[in-house]
């Protein structure tokens, strides 16, 4: 039969006119519903096989997919998130039926919540994400609604003075200063400070790497130690048989801990972060010169506009086109000064 009972809801099932067997629960008890479903699914399938239509795909099995594809994403588990958040007002949906309207209900509904127009923008481009899928790789669908991003404020880079690190550093207790010294001489991000095996160290070479799998662009960062970095380095050889940087005989998974802030606090610091210890890498580099496409081989940054905005902290490059203007002015005195003496000459003429 098509329609059969189990524990009281009815399931269908099946053959499509292609040979492929359909089979699932209609999710009611109700007999007449079930055999709506039935009816409607089944003239689709008919459809599709005699028709060339496409198959209405629901954004259930585009998560299903688009999960399956995206394993090697550093930001799989927010996006995971994000998509339990989402599942109230796109679960079930077919994909066709997610309107522009409907993702301007789910932005104001993410609004209402009192989050920022940035988290909101991380939502929407995993919905976008996947709907775009759906179209240039899957071709499940032929369009997708146009998403509209909010605008987020342009945040300055925040990061420390020398005075300032040193007074941060002093405050920490060891093994927190270890590791913030450390960022400061490498720009290593937190979990590849934190993560980092001394399998992964080569202090003869007085070098560290950051395998792919670790990376946020998931690409391989080699990381040229300085001296102060392998000395840092040195000073923790003995504490660990796996990992670099440990406490009390284990590794280290969190930093942003009560004695952080407590540290920041005394130290005089307001509204850092440990990651703003990376921008502070970076924007030391640029004030020493240090040439952008250089910073971005050494940050691991996979495109230059994560890097330009480190760009204002140097002005050196421009210096010589600044001059231009001295100099034209220069000449301009130096004309009016010429002018003058033959003014003075003709006058001394005259009076003579």
């Amino acid at each position: 039969m098509s329609l059969s009972k189990r524990g009281g809801i009815w399931w269908i099932d099946f053959v499509s006119p292609s040979g492929q067997r359909v089979r699932r629960s209609t999710e009611t008890a109700n007999k007449a519903l079930a055999q709506e479903l039935h009816d409607q699914l089944k003239a689709q399938s008919w459809r599709i096989a005699k028709l060339g239509e496409k198959p209405r795909r629901t954004w259930n099995e585009a998560v299903v997919r688009w999960l399956k594809e995206s394993t090697h994403k550093a930001t799989l588990d927010s996006d995971k998130g994000h998509l339990r958040w989402l599942d109230p007002y796109l679960g079930g949906k077919c994909l066709e039926d997610i309107s522009r309207t409907l993702i301007d209900r789910i932005t104001d509904a993410r609004l209402a919540q009192g989050r920022r127009n940035a988290t909101v923008n991380r939502t929407l481009e995993v919905i976008r994400a996947i709907l775009r899928r759906c179209v240039n790789e899957w071709e499940w669908l032929d369009r997708v609604p146009r998403i509209r991003m909010l605008k987020e404020p342009t945040r300055r880079v925040r990061f420390l003075s020398r005075e300032e690190a040193q007074r941060l550093l002093s405050e920490l207790p060891s093994h927190l200063a270890d590791m913030a010294a450390f960022s400061l001489a490498t720009g290593l991000r937190r979990a590849n400070v934190t993560g980092l095996l001394w399998t992964q160290v080569d202090l003869v070479r007085k070098v560290a790497w950051i395998h792919p799998d670790q990376a946020k662009a998931r690409k391989a960062i080699p990381v040229p130690l300085n001296a102060e970095a392998v000395n840092m380095i040195r000073a923790q050889l003995g504490r660990h048989r796996t990992h670099v940087f440990s406490y009390q005989g284990n590794p280290i998974t969190q930093v942003s801990t009560k004695a952080w802030y407590a540290a920041l606090e005394r130290a005089g610091i307001e509204d850092f972060r440990w990651h703003d210890l990376r921008h502070t890498w970076a924007s030391w580099h640029v004030q020493q010169g240090t040439p952008l496409h250089a910073l971005q081989e050494l940050g691991g940054w996979e495109s230059t506009e994560m890097v330009r905005r480190y760009a204002h902290f140097s002005s050196e490059h421009l210096a010589p086109y600044a001059d231009r203007l001295v100099a034209l002015r220069n000449e301009s005195e130096r004309a009016n000064g010429t002018n003058m003496t033959q003014s003075e000459k003709q006058a001394g003429s005259k009076g003579s």
